[in-house]
């Protein structure tokens, strides 16, 4: 086991890497717990949870609203939650988005924590202590900083997951070594199959590197006012796939950051050989590089992209594999810049 360390203006985080959703209760007050799952990790691991109220939620992105905050809220009150109730949150990266922000705002604000049960969430969601829903089908509009005080990430849970699941999880995996270590695409490219297949060893590395790479930033830039914006790497153009297609969050990130890659080569940052190669791995993954949709209806998705400042938006380019590069550019420029580049086919 790991132990990774945030601390930020909204409270201390421990996460946990490696270790067993079975020690919870080693990490929490039990006694004064209230467990929020969805509904498929509560039918595989539910024997596993520990002997506390749970308030069971569905599946996917459609339940990630206001109103379903308003109905656990409602739970809570009925099962005589108050300020002292600990609110944990077992599941993938939508349980981990709702249960920080319940807790954040029920009675004020409350203590809570993850356990952490997808790829995608282990790597991405369930570290950095944003927490958020959608509103009117786009992506985290309303939503919190406020870190969960512990976060376990339990390989063994990983062994359930659907195949799309896992490759969603390696969307992320793949951003963290682009925009960080070129050492790590390295090893995401020799050690394909065994990742693919969770091989222990192999995606115990991964994991490990994605989850400090990522505490290091939030240590660092907790609200996202400079380096932390590198985390949204291929996800500009990717909130806006998922709001106009319905693909999953790791699918259309997989899109973005192609897309993202090939217009830092049109502006002059990145090499072609760098570009081909970040999106052979991203293909190498059985994950789309293609955008499903006109370049037109994506750029009308993100006027509401929410790190929008009026008529700007950051928007993150690699200048070498390894290394992003944040810019602050008009999405008229950026219009401009993806109208002469090739997202469909060969440079």
């Amino acid at each position: 086991m790991k132990t990774f360390q945030i601390s930020g203006t909204f409270g201390n985080s421990s996460i946990f890497v490696g270790e067993s959703i079975t020690r919870i209760g080693n990490y929490v007050p039990v006694e004064n717990t209230v467990i929020l799952a969805d509904t498929r990790v509560s039918h595989y691991y539910r024997e596993l949870f520990p002997a506390c109220p749970v308030i069971s939620i569905g599946l996917g992105e459609k339940i990630k609203t206001l109103e379903t905050v308003s109905d656990i809220y409602r739970q809570l009150v009925d099962l005589g939650a108050d300020r002292a109730t600990f609110l944990l949150g077992i599941g993938g990266g939508i349980v981990c988005d709702i249960t920080g922000f319940v807790a954040s705002t029920y009675m004020r604000g409350i203590r809570f924590g993850f356990v952490s049960t997808t790829l995608l969430s282990q790597v991405d969601a369930s570290v950095g202590g944003k927490n958020g829903v959608n509103l009117g089908g786009y992506k985290n509009m309303v939503g919190t900083f406020n870190q969960p005080e512990i976060v376990i990430c339990d390989m063994a849970l990983l062994k359930t997951l659907p195949r799309r699941e896992v490759l969603c999880g390696m969307a992320e995996i793949i951003k963290h070594g682009a925009i960080s270590s070129a050492a790590m695409v390295a090893e995401l490219e020799s050690s394909q199959k065994a990742a693919m297949a969770l091989d222990p060893e192999v995606i115990s590395s991964l994991v490990y590197q994605s989850v400090a790479i990522k505490a290091g930033v939030v240590s660092r830039d907790e609200r996202e006012h400079g380096e932390r914006r590198k985390l949204n790497f291929g996800h500009t153009f990717g909130h806006a796939i998922e709001k106009c297609t319905g693909l999953a969050h790791g699918e259309a990130v997989a899109i973005g950051m192609a897309m993202a890659a090939r217009l830092s080569v049109t502006r002059k940052m990145l090499s072609q050989a760098d570009a081909h190669r970040l999106i052979r791995l991203i293909q190498s993954y059985d994950l789309p590089v293609h955008p499903p949709v006109e370049t037109d209806i994506l750029l009308a998705a993100m006027e509401k992209d929410k790190k929008r400042e009026g008529r700007n938006i950051h928007f993150v380019f690699l200048d070498t594999i390894g290394n992003a590069q944040v810019e602050r550019i008009t999405l008229d420029a950026l219009r401009e810049r993806v109208r002469i580049t090739d997202f469909s086919g060969n440079f």
